[in-house]
Order: structure tokens, then C-alpha cells, then sequence
């Protein structure tokens, strides 16, 4: 018996701030902390490293579970995409998944955000496109509350 084929996620949402903000809050870790994990969850330590072949790694608290998400950077592309291996602590049997984020300017001082979560346990599939849809709307208010400066 062979094993399911990974799957994908994908998510887009336009967010009230120009490409070059929105690429800035995927490498801030105290900001990040603010709108990644879908809520209840909460980030309880964020180490970004963004460079290529740098590792990231988030720590999540999700109502007294504790998980860990880890990876690397693959791309760098600024203002355009990031893109960074997955890999979830709760993940049996462990996967090493791809998040590709896209920013396309749209309209006046907006952005489409694409995120596109690949190579995912097909087990992980709907969590995973609950989950950035949840972080992408959070991302949104935060941008609405904490606009760019400039």
C-alpha cells in the first residue's frame, strides 16, 4: 500500500498595505506574532533567519498544546515572494511541506496576497487551508490597525 500524495493549500486575500509592507510583516517576528496562528493559538516564540538556507521557527501554544513549526528559507525575492520549508511537531509521519508567498500590487497601495502551502499531508489539508485563511484575515486587521508608515 503506498502512501496518499501530498496536497496543497491555497489562499489569497487582498491586504490594505503596498507589497513592500506586507513583505516587511513576513519577516518581523514581534509583528508576526500579532496575526500568525490561527486564533485561539498564539505564538509563544518566533526566530526568523531570512536569508536563504536560513532556518525559521515558530512555537505555538494552541489552548495548552504545545507545537513547534520549522524550516528553511528556499527564496527570497523582495517585494515579490518568500518562500520556506513547513514542518509541523504534530506531524505523523513527519513532512517537509513548502509555503510560497506571492504579493501582487493591486489597486491603490493594496496587495494580493497568495499563499500557496504545498507538498502537505493529505491529512493536514483542511487545517491547513482553515489555518492560512484564518492567519490571512488576521493579517489583514493587523495591517488595518497598524498601517504603514510611509
Amino acid at each position: 500500500m503506498t502512501d496518499p500524495a501530498p496536497v496543497a493549500a491555497t489562499v489569497q486575500r487582498v491586504l490594505p498595505a503596498p507589497p513592500a509592507a506586507v513583505w516587511e510583516e513576513w519577516l518581523d517576528a514581534e509583528g508576526m506574532a500579532e496575526w500568525m496562528c490561527p486564533r485561539p493559538a498564539r505564538p509563544t516564540k518566533i526566530e526568523l533567519d531570512p536569508r536563504p538556507g536560513g532556518q525559521l521557527r515558530i512555537d505555538i501554544d494552541d489552548e495548552g498544546f504545545e507545537l513547534s513549526i520549522t524550516g528553511r528559507y528556499l527564496e527570497l525575492d523582495e517585494p515579490r515572494r518568500l518562500s520556506f520549508t513547513w514542518s509541523c511537531s504534530n506531524w505523523q509521519p513527519p513532512a517537509n511541506s513548502v509555503v510560497t508567498v506571492t504579493l501582487t500590487p493591486h489597486g491603490d497601495e493594496q496587495t494580493l496576497m497568495t499563499i500557496h502551502h504545498a507538498k502537505l499531508p493529505p491529512d493536514a489539508l483542511d487545517s491547513n487551508q482553515n489555518g492560512w485563511a484564518l492567519i490571512s484575515e488576521q493579517l489583514e486587521n493587523w495591517l488595518t490597525r497598524n498601517p504603514p508608515h510611509g
